[in-house]
């Protein structure tokens, strides 16, 4: 029987909104997107600036019919070309997410976007109930959830090797803001970043903490549901939050502990993340990403890693290279890519829809009420309950 990509035809067509010339995480959507031939990225908006946007996707070895000045002009243009695209990959500043991701949907299309989904939860619920009513995909750039062992863990848990869930500990510690970059010469960046209304509720959540908490709730397979919080700037006068510390519990009752911060001199994208049911516990590191430790109650502790034969048919096909052979952050979006493609070539086939675990605009809405009841909970010195999601 022949492939899904090949009884589908071609690979799908996708438009970048953001990610120009000097954008690392324009060229990660980019290559990761067509890594497996699932998607051509033949369009894009590149800058807010229409000169320099067009400018910018013929740098890039765009059509410069298809290097647009704007988003609206993107959206119409792409609708009446023959060749138009399915989906849109949004990399812009915070604070656009929303506006770019609604035009996208009310055009018809999917949408790929980074974090945060929406400045706030009121947005996101927005988002999912648009997306459900266009019956279209939306996907969000959790990369750290797509890597093969972290979707281990959620085996793991689902499967009931841990027994029943204990403890979840996540941590994101990173170094980005450890100086006073307020006293730095302001880029492009740094004016939208250090700028609370553009940035974000709570800036370390919107540029980290978001990672961590969906990694945590992904690998338990169950959203949180109150929190008691820490949220501050370590840093004297700063404006923007760097820190949050948070304990929380899970659906089921399952306790976990969180805290990500910016600002921690020496920090360098440490992020881990520890398991632990009645039966034993799991602990894996972004360090050693393609490894996680497994230890059972009065058992030897096990390594295992990307690529052991003995892993189920879904964990080995997330990874692309034997073990011991380096892969990462690129390869884990290019699962997510994969996955939105599946499931919409699935979808025009009128083929069964598989069950396919990438973040959805639903767990971007659960980041954005976990983020708003962090605050609240700072706010009040005492526990939270955390907005629960529309209903499907």
């Amino acid at each position: 029987m022949k492939r899904l990509r090949e009884r589908f035809g071609r690979p799908l067509r996708l438009a970048l909104i953001g990610g120009g010339p000097a954008s690392w995480i324009g060229r990660m959507h980019q290559t990761a997107a067509e890594l497996d031939g699932y998607w051509r990225v033949v369009a894009g908006v590149f800058s807010s600036d229409p000169a320099r946007s067009r400018e910018a996707g013929t740098e890039l070895g765009f059509d410069p019919a298809r290097s647009y000045g704007e988003v609206r002009e993107l959206l119409d243009k792409e609708k009446a070309h023959k060749d138009g695209i399915d989906a849109v990959a949004i990399m812009t500043p915070n604070d656009t997410h929303y506006p770019y991701a609604v035009a996208a949907l009310d055009a018809g299309l999917d949408v790929v976007c980074d974090k945060p989904v929406t400045h706030d939860f009121a947005q996101a619920c927005d988002l999912v109930v648009r997306t459900r009513k266009e019956e279209r995909l939306f996907a969000i750039a959790h990369g750290y959830s797509a890597y093969p062992m972290t979707r281990y863990v959620r085996e793991l848990v689902r499967d009931g090797v841990l027994g029943e869930l204990r403890l979840v500990q996540v941590e994101y510690i990173q170094s980005g803001l450890a100086t006073k970059l307020e006293n730095a010469p302001r880029n492009n960046r740094l004016r939208w970043l250090l700028d609370p209304r553009r940035s974000g509720l709570a800036l370390v959540m919107s540029a980290i903490g978001c990672h961590a908490q969906h990694l945590a709730c992904f690998a338990a397979g169950r959203n949180a549901t109150r929190l008691c919080a820490d949220v501050r700037a370590l840093l004297p006068d700063r404006e923007v939050i760097d820190y949050v510390s948070a304990l929380f519990e899970l659906e089921g009752g399952a306790r976990g502990t969180f805290t990500v911060t910016q600002a921690a001199a020496g920090g360098e994208n440490d992020i881990r993340l520890r398991v632990y049911g009645e039966k034993g516990m799991v602990d894996w590191s972004h360090r050693s990403a393609s490894y996680l430790r497994l230890q059972i109650q009065g058992e030897p502790v096990r390594v295992i890693g990307r690529g052991d034969p003995f892993l189920s048919s879904e964990i080995i096909a997330a990874g692309r290279v034997p073990r011991g052979h380096p892969e990462g952050l690129r390869e884990a979006f290019a699962n997510i890519y994969a996955e939105v493609a599946q499931e919409r070539m699935a979808r025009a086939l009128g083929e069964a829809t598989p069950d396919l675990p990438y973040p959805t605009i639903e767990e971007g809405a659960h980041t954005m009420a976990f983020t708003e009841a962090c605050l609240a909970s700072q706010t009040t010195g005492a526990w939270v309950d955390i907005a629960r999601t529309p209903p499907t």
